[in-house]
């Protein structure tokens, strides 16, 4: 019999394991040291063989891991632009479902060879080779969408969008066919099933319809949920805490509503977000700003819950076997999978093509497709988790630190993009746009007042910064080289040829 832990112990723990995991990633981004990693590895330490915490609720980590990434994916697909992403959405698309699948061939295929050779110590059949390989088979939405993001990086040849459209579509995919094989090797270990038979064919063509069943559920889903959002935000008047509590319990509605009908609740839940975040909303940079911050909180939850849950000691007995395998999928099976996928796309360079396989990141996901295994009772599914992690950890590590770094090596980075200052005002979207702007010299070489600067046409000056002072504008203020102004124009004004830098 379990004892019941206090309450008050419970939020101690907690409130512990979050100010550390905060601390130490603090110190590790300066480093170039992705936060999820450190994440992991602060629930490692405070895990059975660090501090002592024993924790194995695989329903709990996995409950608490799709909440997670509904949010993620939901926010992921609100800060996506679509106008970036219709370039790439071929591409995107190609890798987020044959790359899936090419991925799983190849990895089984040489985690089976691997099998076959006895010194390895790897006694898996067929079936749970592809098992172990479909689990790893996409790349991690959050990892990729949170790497990416910390990093500000920016890409050339619209390479961002179509990494994060993978990630954020090639989920339900892995979910298929990680599914579909954990029902074979659950017959594979049924008695009676060897009595009967395996009809494999008959699993192949239902697998098939299945994934074209989900794909079309998840987006016919999302977009629905996405229009009825929109919508539905434009017909009522709320406070922006509310409205961000709203889509918050949209992005969860989208998820369970599809998963109920057989759909694919991951894509209908980033399709949604991406409908939404692409059309006018009121209150955008709070709402934005919170669902940034629930993003934060959902991944600092799921990753240290994840680290808790593994065993140390015993992921270093295979820590051989995974580092073959993650060696493999790093440098042979992904970039593999990658040129053969993007074969059709002869815009996208060589050196895209070399930078879209070393982002191949895993994380959260695999590790949480992991746990389905050990939830069902496939024996030798602890195994297979334990593999998943240590290759998780090493494409982190190995990658995830690395990916600003081969950007610059490839000649593929862009200089940071100028976050405007809106110094905290925000506007309803259809009133027009806000946009800041620091006076030179040249910009008074007409005058020193607002009535001697050449505005864009239409253009207000909202009000005027000088250091730490805000200044109301009118027309007799003298203004300053280095004086930084918030104007207010719309779509169609026609910008000065100075003022139109800003």
């Amino acid at each position: 019999m379990h004892s019941i832990i206090p309450s008050e112990n419970i939020f101690l723990i907690s409130s512990i394991l979050v100010f550390t995991a905060i601390l130490v990633s603090r110190t590790g981004t300066k480093y170039g040291v992705p936060s999820l990693l450190v994440f992991l590895l602060v629930g490692m330490l405070f895990g059975s063989d660090g501090v002592g915490l024993v924790f194995d609720n695989y329903n709990l980590v996995q409950f608490l891991s799709i909440v997670a990434l509904c949010v993620i994916l939901f926010t992921g697909g609100m800060e996506t632009k679509i106008k970036e992403i219709r370039p790439v959405l071929g591409p995107g698309i190609v890798l987020s479902t044959a790359g899936v699948l090419l991925t799983v061939i190849f990895t089984g295929l040489f985690i089976f060879f691997l099998s076959r050779i006895e010194k390895i110590g790897l006694s898996l059949s067929i079936v749970m080779c592809f098992l172990l390989a479909a689990v790893m088979s996409s790349t991690d939405s959050a990892s990729v969408f949170s790497i990416l993001k910390n990093c500000n990086m920016r890409l050339k040849q619209n390479l961002r969008p179509m990494l994060e459209l993978e990630s954020g579509s090639n989920d339900p995919m892995a979910y298929v066919l990680t599914i579909v094989l954990i029902q074979v090797a659950k017959l594979l270990f049924d008695p009676a099933s060897s009595i009967v038979g395996i009809d494999y064919k008959q699993i192949i063509l239902g697998s098939l319809g299945t994934l074209v069943i989900q794909m079309a559920i998840g987006t016919l889903m999302g977009l629905a949920v996405g229009f009825a959002s929109v919508h539905l935000l434009k017909k009522i008047k709320l406070s922006a805490s509310i409205y961000s509590i709203m889509l918050l319990a949209v992005s969860l509605f989208a998820f369970s509503m599809t998963q109920t009908i057989h759909g694919n609740g991951y894509l209908a839940v980033y399709i949604a977000g991406l409908y939404i975040g692409n059309h006018p909303m009121n209150s955008r940079k709070e709402i934005l700003s919170f669902m940034d911050g629930m993003t934060w909180i959902m991944q600092i939850g799921m990753f240290l819950s994840l680290g808790l849950l593994v065993n140390p000691k015993q992921m270093m007995h295979v820590a051989p076997i995974a580092l073959l395998i993650g060696l493999f999928m790093i440098f042979i099976g992904r970039p593999l999978t990658v040129f053969l996928c993007l074969i059709p796309f002869r815009k996208i360079s060589f050196r895209a093509k070399l930078f879209t396989s070393w982002v191949g990141l895993k994380g959260a996901v695999p590790i949480i497709f992991a746990t389905y295994p050990i939830i069902e009772g496939i024996p030798g599914s602890e195994q297979i988790f334990n593999i998943v992690f240590f290759i998780t950890l090493l494409s982190l590590i190995f990658q995830g630190m690395s990916i600003p770094r081969v950007a610059k090596m490839l000649h593929l980075n862009l200089p940071m993009e100028k976050i405007p200052e809106t110094f905290g005002i925000e506007i309803p979207e259809e009133a027009g746009k806000l946009q800041d702007y620091t006076l030179t010299d040249d910009d008074l070489e007409n005058g020193n007042t607002l009535k001697e600067i050449q505005l864009p046409e239409g253009a207000r000056v909202v009000i005027i910064r000088r250091d730490d002072e805000f200044i109301v504008p009118d027309g007799q203020v003298e203004l300053q080289s280095g004086d930084q102004f918030l104007m207010i124009y719309s779509d169609n004004s026609k910008k000065s040829p100075k003022l139109s830098a800003s």
